[in-house]
């Protein structure tokens, strides 16, 4: 599977890409990607990337996603990272949230 094959349309109808489409031994994987440099809106747009990786895996066959937040400019990162998102939202249980060094160590030892 391809990336192409993750675009479907967010909540307002415009199409939702993925950074990354990781696939090994039949499993496949979402990936997005978020860079915040210094304190800025990215963090209002994480809970909205949930729900749009979360839309796409009950619609297509992908084992999880990952959201994967890089950068020293995140105010709520460990907040992210520590899971309570999960508790406001639902349908969320196969999205993960982590930092792009957990996602590295997690990608180069074979556990995503």
């Amino acid at each position: 599977m391809d990336g192409a094959d993750a675009r479907r349309l967010q909540p307002n109808g415009r199409k939702h890409n993925v950074d990354v489409v990781a696939t090994k031994n039949e499993k496949s994987v979402l990936v997005s990607m978020k860079w915040q440099e210094s304190s800025g809106t990215a963090e209002q747009k994480v809970p909205f990337e949930v729900m749009c990786l979360a839309d796409t895996l009950r619609e297509l066959r992908f084992t999880a996603a990952y959201l994967v937040l890089g950068g020293p400019g995140w105010t709520l990162r460990d907040w992210y990272v520590s899971g309570a998102l999960r508790k406001r939202l639902i349908d969320v249980d196969a999205v993960h949230v982590m930092t792009l060094e957990t996602f590295v160590a997690r990608a180069n030892q074979g556990k995503l």
